[in-house]
């Protein structure tokens, strides 16, 4: 039984401590930003290939108590990273501190850089290179107060790297957060699905992929595969049996419209990139003017806010607008905003049913929940 930290976008731990029970891990502990767990490498290899919220999944390999940064050199010396990896890789180190008394974050990361290449010198009489744009294994130390924790990543890029989207368009979600957005929503394959201001195709992406039941890490490769102590023999069935629960390409209910060609052409390109084209609708078409695609459904978008003050009096009158054609097209949907500007409910006079505090990596947002009932233009939100 190994132990392991899974993060993730803060706000959405519960939804990551999910996937990892599906994964089948045990002893699981959410703190502020992921969970603790523990399981066998099989667990390890299922939540990497199967969670969509889980940003890095990070195998614990030290633990101490220490005073100052040698015993942080001392304790990463004392790991036996050649047991892992051989020299011949490149590798990174980074380093993550909450109320730690020692003065430099980067000295910490250069002690333990130094430790594990002394420990290799040690061992096999040669050390490896640092790679900081694509190593192939990235150390991760973790310092509180008065503990350090030292680990090895298992999944390489961010896990919210799926493998296929290239062009991005500004403000663009992380595609993790979209399916945890997703899943806050309660959407379920079968029910109509719109982003009307979709971007890149974020949210469409992530959306197809749940109704034809692709994992999301089926199309990439992770940093355990490159760990000596990796069980191809144990890996090899789970993806085989991920790739043959996929479901056919078709038509899944799924709509995308943005008022920029531009976006839509970067969200057509990444659905094809995909192999998803066929699950999704797209046009181009202002979210004023379009109808709604179906009586019921999920509405879910990520709509522009800004800080600058150029951006605040167009904000200002586009958003009256947005909730008068919520209530005017989209009775007896349910809608779901996320935005980092506070007085969004207030500037589309609709009152949301539910606030949930979410991060766009470090943006603080909301996600308001609209419930618009059908036979009232004033929805299931009165009007402010």
């Amino acid at each position: 039984m190994e132990t392991y930290f899974a993060s993730c976008p803060r706000g959405l731990e519960h939804l990551l401590r999910e996937d990892l029970a599906a994964a089948g891990a045990c002893n699981l502990r959410q703190i502020s930003g992921g969970v603790h767990f523990a399981g066998d490498w099989p667990v390890c290899y299922r939540a990497n290939l199967h969670s969509r919220i889980a940003t890095r999944i990070l195998w614990r390999v030290a633990h101490t108590r220490y005073r100052s940064e040698e015993d942080i050199y001392r304790l990463a010396l004392d790991t036996p990273w050649p047991r892992w990896f051989v020299a011949e890789q490149t590798i990174r180190v980074d380093v993550n501190a909450v109320k730690s008394p020692l003065k430099s974050l980067d000295f910490v990361t250069l002690r333990i850089k130094d430790a594990v290449c002394d420990r290799f010198r040690r061992d096999a009489g040669i050390r490896p290179s640092v790679d900081t744009r694509q190593p192939d294994v990235r150390v991760q130390g973790f310092v509180g107060e008065d503990e350090c924790t030292l680990y090895l990543d298992t999944s390489g890029a961010p896990l919210y790297q799926r493998g296929f989207r290239q062009k991005t368009v500004d403000a663009p979600l992380k595609e993790n957060l979209a399916a945890g957005i997703l899943r806050l929503s309660g959407w379920q394959p079968g029910v109509a699905l719109l982003d009307p201001m979709c971007g890149s195709g974020t949210f469409l992406l992530e959306a197809a992929q749940v109704a034809l039941r692709i994992a999301p890490g089926v199309g990439r490769e992770f940093a355990f595969q490159r760990l000596r102590n990796f069980d191809p023999v144990a890996w090899q069935p789970l993806l085989d049996a991920a790739r043959a629960g996929e479901a056919t390409v078709t038509d899944a209910g799924i709509f995308g419209s943005d008022l920029s060609p531009v976006a839509v052409r970067a969200a057509l390109a990444n659905l094809d990139r995909a192999g998803l084209l066929p699950a999704v609708t797209l046009k181009t078409g202002d979210l004023l003017e379009i109808e709604a695609p179906a009586e019921r459904g999920i509405l879910v978008s990520n709509p522009p806010y800004g800080e600058r003050v150029s951006d605040r009096d167009q904000l200002a009158a586009f958003y009256p607008l947005l909730g008068s054609a919520l209530k005017r097209k989209f009775a007896g949907w349910n809608c779901y905003l996320i935005s980092a500007d506070s007085r969004l409910p207030k500037m589309v006079r609709l009152t949301p049913s539910r606030k949930t505090p979410l991060f766009n990596g470090p943006l603080e947002c909301r996600l308001y929940e609209f419930r618009m009932v059908a036979g009232s233009n004033r929805g299931g939100a009165a009007s402010g």
